[in-house]
């Protein structure tokens, strides 16, 4: 077996098991909890609605994709996803990890694979120069769209995963409320969309934050403060897919004059 066939099979293996573990965590549940129940137990205000949480089936279809088409044959020499080495492996396992750590409430642990599930994202997504790099159609929708999603989700993820864990430890906020720091956090957010916008012109990524500020919104429905301000980042985040676009249709302009 050669190393590219290899990490092909390790790809799919790591995925499967990321597949099963959460898949599992809920139905059996394990350390009789469930995920979202465990995060309800948080007094914290940077969490969407439950219903958001439906993204991770988008997610799932899409890291399939990802492992069914890098693991047909035509693709083992495949430059782009060489360049991935054993990173996606390694994504998949700090997501399982983490599912772990989480249902037996190990939170300082959880930060570490969550951190590491982060950093994973980012690589795969600067080697693969998602937004840079000119693609087929058939790996923008199996390669690019299912790690901007993926990653989109995960960057709002770390920040809740942070705030739980700061909860958890009741670190005092430096004096500051509760909500007060919602809104620090969502203008992060709103910061990290814009700097893709220009960089990246990543829609699919914007998209996600998109979905998730509104989820916050509706949770927060009771604490007018974070609730308006996640509106508004979210029509700052809808102001950054329009420059994004925009940037798309003038670049496709000067590459065709």
């Amino acid at each position: 077996m050669n190393k590219d066939t290899l990490r092909q099979l390790v790809n799919v293996i790591t995925l499967i098991i990321a597949l099963t573990v959460n898949g599992l965590a809920n139905a059996l549940p394990l350390n009789g909890k469930m995920t979202g129940a465990i995060s309800d137990s948080f007094a914290v205000y940077f969490v969407p609605a439950g219903y958001v949480f439906a993204i991770w089936g988008v997610i799932y279809i899409g890291l399939l994709a990802f492992g069914i088409y890098q693991a047909l044959p035509s693709q083992r020499e495949n430059p782009r996803l060489r360049s991935l080495g054993y990173w996606f492996a390694l994504s998949c396992v700090a997501n399982s990890v983490w599912i772990f750590f989480w249902h037996y409430l190990l939170f300082p642990l959880t930060l570490i694979a969550m951190l590491t599930l982060l950093v994973s994202l980012i690589v795969i997504y600067q080697r693969l120069r998602i937004g840079q790099a000119p693609v087929s159609a058939v790996e923008r929708w199996t390669v690019n769209a299912p790690f901007s999603v993926y990653l989109g989700w995960i960057t709002v993820a770390t920040i809740a995963n942070v705030t739980d864990l700061l909860e958890y430890w009741k670190w005092n906020g430096f004096g500051l409320s509760g909500p007060a720091w919602a809104v620090i956090l969502l203008a992060v957010a709103v910061a990290v969309a814009y700097l893709m916008a220009q960089m990246r012109r990543d829609v699919a990524y914007l998209l996600v934050l998109v979905w998730a500020f509104i989820g916050i919104a509706v949770k927060q429905a009771g604490t007018p403060l974070v609730s308006v301000s996640a509106w508004v980042a979210t029509a700052l985040v809808v102001g950054c897919i329009a420059l994004a676009l925009l940037a798309r249709r003038q670049g496709a302009g000067l590459r065709t004059a």
